[in-house]
């Protein structure tokens, strides 16, 4: 397990970047001279570049080359990160933002097969666990800290610490990490059908309407808060901190219960209802005293970040070495562009001047519909998983951690 926590170093500092840029929205907008809504463009150009450069690069990638895949992409995501904070416009920024992205989507869907790769099939739920468990460690500890460096400095500071957390990373994998032995060579056309796996596809629909619900409405966390019907919070530091806390306590003690639980693909479905009825509380709560909100903020980042252990391995389960990582590079993919399209339409309401307290309320109806979605496809698809596709679904290769 100590490389996968080394794997898991790498996944605190996307954790930090993905998510620190919300809390930094209103500073970069004053430094350009733009509104929330332009700016938190940016959230999208990273999202939008996460998404597409995770499914295509770990198709195209070769099976021999992952321990090179790691380190390229770990590279490309500190280097975006430094000109990111050398960004004099923010046109520039958006740009630096999506190859941000691209880094970030490849090194995360290869991290998370590594890691499973890297211990015994009975360890593979905790060894995910830690991979989550670093990027909601990233913003726990990661994004608090970032906004409270950028109000004592600026935001660059805080952007120039995440190049370095991720240089740190990149120095001990380059140090530590061994070759990884090659998988079977899987053609081009064969991990494209990973695609269009029913079972694969239904998974990918749950993760991409939940992160819509979950990561779209924490880009406009600041000014969700700062909304009259919302308690008008102007110090977000303590919500942040809940939402953090949450998510470490959540994508933490998923791991065990997916190694226990005899179906984990059925935690799925007490998660997204769980979420469902946090994001609404989040919304009633407010309108009393923000106080209350804390509750139902730290409920909601425990099961928004514990929902994707379970699914990356049922994914794993389903195809194994024949386009396994292709379906967790799918399934990122997706969060990501579910975090566009909620950062997206959340500019949107208030590009039309609708009032940030309406978005918790559409939060909740997209997590309704992952809900329904898991309910309904997901179930059928696996119901209609024929003995041969399983055999398909070899286990990983183990490798010696120790």
């Amino acid at each position: 397990m100590k490389l996968v926590y080394l794997l898991g170093l790498g996944a605190f500092a996307l954790g930090l970047d993905a998510y620190v840029t919300a809390g930094l929205l209103p500073s970069i907008a004053a430094d350009f001279d733009a509104t929330v809504s332009a700016t938190g463009q940016m959230v999208t150009a990273f999202t939008l570049a996460y998404a597409i450069a995770s499914p295509i690069f770990a198709t195209l990638l070769s099976a021999s080359r992952v321990r090179t895949g790691l380190l390229a992409s770990l590279a490309v995501f500190a280097l975006a990160n430094a000109g990111s904070a050398l960004a004099t416009s923010l046109p520039v920024l958006l740009i630096t933002r999506a190859f941000a992205g691209v880094g970030a989507g490849l090194y995360l869907a290869l991290a998370a097969s590594a890691a499973a790769s890297l211990v015994d099939r009975e360890r593979r739920g905790r060894a995910l666990a830690v991979i989550m468990g670093g990027m909601s460690s990233g913003t726990v500890l990661g994004v608090p800290g970032g906004v409270y460096i950028a109000q004592h400095t600026s935001w660059r500071a805080t952007l120039w610490l995440v190049s370095g957390i991720g240089l740190v990373s990149l120095l001990g994998l380059l140090l530590r990490l061994p070759q990884l032995p090659a998988t079977e060579t899987i053609s081009l056309r064969r991990r494209a059908q990973v695609v269009t796996d029913p079972r694969v596809a239904s998974v990918v629909g749950v993760s991409l309407l939940a992160a819509i619900a979950s990561l779209g409405l924490y880009t406009y966390f600041v000014p969700v808060m700062a909304t009259g019907a919302m308690g008008g919070v102007e110090n977000i530091t303590p919500y942040l901190w809940a939402w953090g806390i949450g998510g470490v306590v959540g994508s933490v003690l998923i791991g065990s219960l997916v190694d226990k639980v005899r179906r984990p693909a059925t935690l799925v479905v007490g998660i997204l209802i769980i979420l469902t009825l946090s994001l609404l509380a989040f919304r009633l709560f407010a309108s009393f005293t923000p106080l209350l909100a804390l509750l139902p903020i730290a409920v909601w980042g425990a099961v928004g970040w514990a929902l994707q252990v379970p699914q990356q391995n049922d994914l794993l389960t389903a195809r194994g070495e024949r386009g396994g990582p292709v379906a967790v590079a799918l399934n990122e993919s997706a969060l990501y562009l579910g975090s566009a399209i909620g950062s997206g339409l959340g500019g949107a309401a208030f590009a039309f001047g609708w009032s940030g307290s309406v978005l918790p309320l559409w939060a909740a109806g997209f997590a309704a519909a992952a809900l329904l979605l898991q309910l309904t496809a997901v179930r059928a698809a696996a119901k209609k998983s024929s003995p041969a596709t399983t055999s398909n679904a070899v286990p990983a290769a183990t490798y010696a951690t120790d």
